[in-house]
């Protein structure tokens, strides 16, 4: 699975993602003019949507189904609507909220009042929020039902893919960073990890594996959620960072670009490169960084 080639720097990769990607990238890319010599249908998308200062993950599954992880704060929900619309979806198979801070479930409420969602999974833990409070209230004026998914759970199993929660082991009610839901997405030779906020703690906790070839950083690319032993358990070949330009929590924090340098890392950056997608076959990994944002955090 490791040391397949990154792909994003090909023409041709870019040229078939043109083609097949279920968003209109060609209005993004334009007509190049290569010829594409080998076939490369991505039928996994990846979306990490640019919402400012917080994390919403959007993925286009291989059996046409869709999940989104986190929504962002509370002014993103009809942004990220639009953005799964224009895809060509009008419903959220799977809906995560990796733990209840606003700036990852700050649009939620919204989003389920407003658009079609089949099952809600987050971690069992509650919070005294308002923004809480009146999900809660949404999804029940919705009739639908939140799951608590424990470590070890296939959320989603098809054929050759699967998405498994592996963590949190325990729930920390002292710190909700804690608590986040830890994802590992497989699909035939290729491997995602999303981290929510999970700080050192909770990830060295985790005795599932880890190794993944795609890494959404956790908590913004916080020095609390990335040591040299975590990416050495997960040895990642792309890694995602969502933040804010010129967030007040200085992230990404330079500690953490530079281990991840270390490694290897192909490094983007939702405040640098806009909405970055990450597309596979489940073979061969491609990247896409359009410079598009779906709402910066206001001023």
């Amino acid at each position: 699975m490791k040391h397949k080639r990154l792909l994003s720097a090909l023409l041709a990769a870019v040229m078939v993602l043109c083609a097949f990607c279920s968003c209109n990238v060609e209005e993004i890319f334009g007509d190049l003019p290569y010829a594409v010599e080998e076939a490369f249908k991505p039928d996994l998308l990846v979306h990490f949507l640019d919402v400012g200062q917080g994390d919403s993950i959007f993925v286009e599954l291989p059996n046409g189904k869709t999940m989104l992880i986190d929504t962002g704060e509370n002014y993103h929900g009809e942004a990220i609507i639009d953005y799964i619309s224009q895809c060509g979806y009008k419903r959220i198979d799977y809906l995560v909220g990796t733990h209840p801070h606003s700036d990852h479930i700050g649009s939620m409420s919204y989003l389920v009042r407003n658009f079609k969602i089949g099952s809600i999974y987050m971690p069992k833990v509650s919070s005294n929020t308002e923004m809480y409070k009146n999900l809660l209230k949404s999804i029940k004026k919705q009739d639908l039902t939140v799951k608590n998914p424990r470590a070890g759970l296939k959320i989603i199993r098809g054929e050759d893919f699967s998405a498994r929660v592996i963590g949190p082991l325990e729930i920390d009610k002292d710190n909700l960073n804690n608590c986040s839901l830890v994802i590992r997405l497989d699909y035939r030779d290729t491997s995602f990890l999303f981290t929510g906020d999970a700080e050192k703690e909770e990830l060295e906790s985790i005795n599932a594996d880890m190794n993944a070839d795609v890494l959404k950083v956790g908590h913004h690319g916080s020095t609390s959620s990335t040591n040299k032993a975590f990416l050495e358990r997960v040895r990642p070949q792309i890694a995602v960072i969502s933040c804010g330009e010129n967030n007040d929590y200085g992230h990404p924090h330079q500690a953490t670009l530079r281990l991840l340098k270390n490694e290897g890392c192909d490094v983007y950056r939702t405040d640098r490169d806009g909405t970055v997608t990450v597309y596979t076959d489940g073979y061969r990994i491609g990247v896409d960084t359009n410079g598009k944002s779906i709402g910066r955090a206001k001023n």
